[in-house]
């Protein structure tokens, strides 16, 4: 590895490692805070908002820490793939591709760069590299993606409950306005 790959590395790492940490801090501390995400997260279909909050920001500040570090990288970028994917899926899909209509390319591009970083590895300024665990190559891709897909697909069998629009509908129409069913 020449030493300008061993840069191009930790510099991919660093940036998606920070991206990530502001990411989490921004659901924790930001705007609304907990509260104000976990009833964003509600309103996506997502049931136990406030466990769903609290549960994205320990990914994200631990998966952007570990990245940091280059440590568990395939598993660090399993985690900002699967946060990914739900974002992609639940927020920014049906809005389209570009991300100035709140569409899902940021994400895309979040998931794809930890994909390749999970493939690549983490270059040689990793705690994975120093203590001889580094995962590259199609075991890391796949350890990256395949841990990726199983946790996405399990949070949204366990959590993900979006309203039915034929509910919704009738719902609106069969509460007066303010008020809400009991």
């Amino acid at each position: 590895m020449t030493n300008a790959e061993v840069v191009a590395l930790l510099v991919v790492r660093v940036v998606l490692g920070v991206i990530m940490i502001a990411h989490g801090f921004n659901h924790w501390r930001g705007g609304g805070k907990i509260e104000g995400t976990a009833r964003w997260f509600g309103g996506l279909g997502l049931r136990h908002g406030t466990l769903q909050a609290w549960m994205s920001v320990l990914t994200e500040i631990g998966a952007g820490a570990l990245l940091i570090l280059g440590l568990f990288t395939p598993l660090a970028c399993a985690a900002v793939i699967s946060v990914m994917l739900v974002a992609g899926l639940l927020a920014h899909r049906t809005n389209g591709f570009f991300v100035f209509k709140d569409g899902y390319e940021y994400v895309l591009m979040l998931a794809a760069i930890s994909l390749a970083l999970g493939v690549l590895g983490p270059g040689k300024v990793s705690v994975d590299h120093a203590a001889d665990i580094e995962v590259t190559g199609w075991a890391g891709g796949g350890i990256a993606l395949g841990v990726a897909v199983a946790a996405t697909a399990g949070l949204l069998a366990v959590f993900w409950r979006p309203e039915r629009p034929a509910k919704a509908a009738e719902a609106s129409v069969s509460e007066p306005a303010g008020q809400e069913a009991g």
